[in-house]
């Protein structure tokens, strides 16, 4: 006897839901054994004086708040703290700017894109370390390219990565100069779904580029804007390879950054509760400042 429709079609549903149960739970399980249990890890030892050596044999002890109260009170963590909040506000805003720029003018050229495109991506293709070495052996105060252009042309030279003047800017130059290609990719992708309609309808009605640019184009892409901006923040502010290759936090603790920070005092010394603290006040923050993007994109 045959089943009725609609007992075939709870049957075939519920298949459905099974097969979508089966497919997504080793995500699901991945995810906590990846990213919830580490963070629940991370927030129960930073109420503890957990020392990898130490804690092996005696295990570890609460001490509340100590870890916390440590880290607010130390000067060296708070111009850490000080010095990640400005290099990402101004790494973001910098490289927000320059690749909606190269977005704008790849995407009104006609000819050669394909060949723009490979070239203006291959910064944020190289690695890191090759950047930074590289970025290193040009600036070096001895034999690098850029101080003997200076001294030919008769200009004064520096020394980059050893100058408080200098260090800040040159790291925070560098990032932009690796990470703006990714803006740059994101945007011109969006740019190309802005609807061809819209632009021929403000050229008829007489709109200037200007114009065009703040009423059509900048209004299509606020979802990619605010996407770019959410994904720089939080990479920006956990920079630390950069930093630890060219100037090691220094001079004077002026280019130092929370994850600087925890990489001396926590990981070297294996001083996990302190480190766990670290992090957790350096995760509020990037929620603090995520949340600003999330909210300007939803509102």
């Amino acid at each position: 006897m045959k089943k009725p429709v609609s007992e075939q079609f709870n049957t075939a549903g519920s298949q459905t839901r099974r097969f979508g149960v089966g497919m997504v739970t080793p995500t699901l399980i991945v995810l906590l054994v990846m990213t919830a249990y580490p963070l629940i890890f991370t927030f129960v030892y930073s109420f503890t004086d957990y020392n990898l050596l130490r804690s092996m044999k005696n295990g570890a002890n609460f001490i509340a708040l100590k870890n916390y109260t440590d880290l607010l009170s130390n000067t060296y963590f708070r111009q850490s703290v000080f010095n990640t909040v400005k290099f990402t506000l101004l790494a973001v805003v910098f490289e927000m700017l320059v690749g909606f720029v190269m977005a704008l003018l790849i995407n009104s050229i006609t000819k050669g894109q394909k060949l723009m495109r490979t070239l203006l991506l291959l910064p944020y293709l190289l690695p890191t370390v090759t950047v930074a070495l590289s970025w290193r052996m040009m600036l070096s105060p001895n034999y690098g390219i850029v101080n003997q252009v200076l001294t030919s042309l008769h200009l004064p030279v520096h020394n980059w990565f050893s100058d408080v003047k200098t260090a800040f800017g040159m790291v925070l130059l560098i990032d932009v100069w690796q990470s703006a290609p990714f803006v740059f990719l994101l945007l011109y992708a969006a740019l190309q779904a802005v609807p061809e309609g819209q632009y021929e309808a403000a050229r008829i009605d007489g709109a200037n580029a200007f114009d065009t640019l703040i009423h059509i184009t900048i209004p299509n892409i606020k979802g990619a804007l605010a996407l770019c901006a959410l994904l720089r923040t939080i990479d920006s502010f956990r920079l630390f390879d950069k930093v630890n290759l060219l100037t090691g936090g220094g001079p004077a603790n002026s280019t130092s950054t929370i994850t600087q920070y925890l990489y001396n005092f926590g990981i070297k010394s294996l001083d996990f509760g302190y480190g766990s603290a670290g992090a957790i006040i350096m995760t509020i923050l990037v929620l603090i400042l995520s949340s600003l993007y999330i909210k300007r994109a939803m509102g």
